[in-house]
């Protein structure tokens, strides 16, 4: 028996806005929001969506291992970073890749306001060292998100590399101490990366990928495991998108 996920919270489309052309932001808001705070960085929060083609939030059951609908059937969750919460209006932005396929891609090209969702969390974020004085960030377009959270909120005097692979033009904030690199390839980038002894990294991305990356860390590179955040955010050819 696992422990259920925190209760949802209902909420409407307020807003969307396409950040570049591949992401789009969507804006939920709400008054089941209220008291809603997410205190660290690089978060997750679990996005219920009707299940094609209904429009209508079919709300789930939780079962002692998973969520089910009323049918039998798994409804449709995502999860996402938590871009932008403001308690004041209670809002919540959130980043979607537009990828052309998949329920949550489809959703957030087609939102408008009102269209129902549900919000669970936040899961855990990243705790910064305030000491360090180097960070490695790494990720695929489904990480952009949670690395524009980071580059918010590192110290403006500490060096940040920043290697992703995704379109040159994804919306990503000015750090004054980051460098940003464009691959093809993560996992080449990240091996051939310089990565001081005393730095701090993060990286999330499809779990294959990531898997060779921290293989790569932990076992080549000897990098400790306290210095290093590695998390598979999405799975080749499952349809968590």
């Amino acid at each position: 028996m696992r422990r259920e996920p925190p209760p949802f919270r209902r909420v409407e489309v307020r807003r969307t806005d396409a950040l570049s052309s591949r992401f789009v932001r969507v804006t939920l808001a709400g008054p089941e929001l209220e008291g809603f705070t997410v205190d660290e960085p690089a978060a997750s929060v679990r996005i219920l969506l009707p299940t094609p083609p209904a429009k209508e939030l079919v709300m789930p059951t939780w079962n002692g291992n998973e969520f089910l609908l009323p049918d039998g059937t798994r409804p449709a969750l995502r999860t996402f970073t938590p871009r932008r919460v403001d308690p004041s209006t209670n809002e919540l932005d959130i980043d979607v890749v537009l990828h052309g396929h998949g329920v949550a891609s489809t959703w957030a090209a087609d939102a408008q306001p009102g269209d129902v969702a549900a919000v669970s969390g936040p899961g855990r974020g990243y705790e910064l060292d305030p000491a360090a004085t180097h960070y490695l960030l790494a990720g695929d377009e489904t990480a952009v998100p949670a690395i524009g959270q980071l580059l918010e909120v590192i110290p403006p005097t500490t060096a940040v590399d920043v290697h992703l692979a995704a379109e040159p033009d994804a919306p990503l904030p000015t750090h004054p101490g980051a460098t940003v690199h464009w691959h093809h390839d993560l996992v080449e980038a990240v091996a051939t990366a310089a990565i001081p002894d005393d730095a701090r990294i993060w990286v999330a991305g499809e779990a294959a990928t990531v898997q060779r990356i921290r293989k790569h860390l932990f076992n080549e590179r000897g990098i400790s495991r306290q210095q290093a955040t590695v998390r598979g955010y999405w799975k080749r050819g499952l349809s968590e998108l």
